[in-house]
């Protein structure tokens, strides 16, 4: 019998996306303009994380209780599949028998194409651009060429160690995860807040469940470009009303298909290029929910390491969470 049978779930979207309402191209140029932050810190190309002061820090470092540690990467994915059209490398080096006499040595190369859907990182402000500008109003085509970014590097960006907040959607309707587009609108952020006890603030890492890991272990890979859970732009203003320095999710922040005409990624575009918030993409939220759910608490420290890569765009990472 085929692994899908007729009455199975299927592992792709459901036909009729709940990704709206429509946004004109002209509705959300409004909204651009009325989120965009562009010359409010000296150090523009570190956007958003200029709200962490060394105050936002010791309030979240004193927040832990139990010291549990959680990651949240993925693991490195190197098998090629409908999410993963550029799979990562992996290959041995040295199995010992390269340098002598001892002891013996154990080698290894990884390399990724991580900008996708298939690596957990974080996306750089150099990274994202709206009608040919980055963040702060720079050009794109002067600042980033062949060499890499001349602004907005993830290099610019270092360590982030901030309070993070959960909107475990799932959880507060009481669903295993979200269908593939399914938009969560600013309703939803502000009924998530209620329902879990948290307030998102100044300076706080917002990270969005929407159940996609989950799904495709049980229900197995899809194209996330095609339709996948993720925030409609009007949840954008309550985030950029609250202050927030970084947003993530175990998809990439943006439902799809999206619901703006005319932008594939309308929630990086204003995220990114208008507020300069980075993005965590393709988080897996899944041991953070229960450990969350477990605690009865829904905010935690997050740190984030990216790798200090000159004129990055961005970079894998494996977020860690301590409550």
């Amino acid at each position: 019998m085929n692994a899908h049978s007729a009455d199975a779930p299927r592992p792709g979207p459901p036909a009729g996306a709940d990704n709206g309402p429509a946004v004109s191209r002209a509705e959300f140029d409004a909204l651009f303009d009325a989120v965009r932050t562009w010359g409010r810190w000296e150090r523009a190309d570190r956007g958003a994380w200029n709200r962490v002061t060394e105050d936002h820090v010791r309030r979240a470092v004193a927040g832990v209780r139990s010291g549990a540690v959680v990651q949240m990467a993925r693991p490195w994915n190197t098998r090629s599949g409908p999410d993963n059209r550029k799979p990562a490398l992996h290959h041995m080096t040295d199995l010992g028998d390269v340098e002598s006499p001892e002891p013996s040595t154990h080698k290894d190369f990884i390399a990724a194409d991580y900008h996708g859907k298939g690596v957990t990182h974080l996306d750089a402000l150099s990274h994202i651009a709206y009608q040919g500008r980055l963040y702060d109003g720079r050009r794109a085509h002067e600042a980033v060429g062949a060499a890499g970014a001349r602004f907005g590097a993830v290099s610019e960006l270092g360590p982030l160690v901030t309070r993070g907040v959960l909107l475990d959607l799932p959880a507060v309707l009481g669903l295993p995860w979200l269908e593939p587009g399914r938009a969560v609108r600013a309703g939803d952020v502000v009924a998530a807040e209620q329902a879990l006890g948290v307030t998102i603030g100044e300076g706080d890492a917002v990270l969005l469940r929407s159940g996609h890991v989950r799904r495709r272990e049980e229900l197995g890979a899809w194209d996330p470009d095609t339709a996948s859970a993720g925030f409609h732009v009007n949840a954008v203003p309550v985030l950029a009303e609250r202050g927030v320095a970084l947003l993530g999710g175990d998809g990439d922040s943006d439902v799809r298909p999206s619901p703006v005409e005319g932008v594939h990624s309308p929630v990086h575009a204003l995220a990114v290029a208008a507020m300069g918030v980075p993005l965590l993409d393709n988080l897996d939220l899944e041991a953070l929910s229960d450990a969350t759910a477990e605690a009865g608490r829904y905010e935690f420290l997050l740190v984030v390491a990216p790798l200090n890569v000159p004129g990055g765009t961005g970079s894998p990472v494996n977020p860690v969470a301590v409550l």
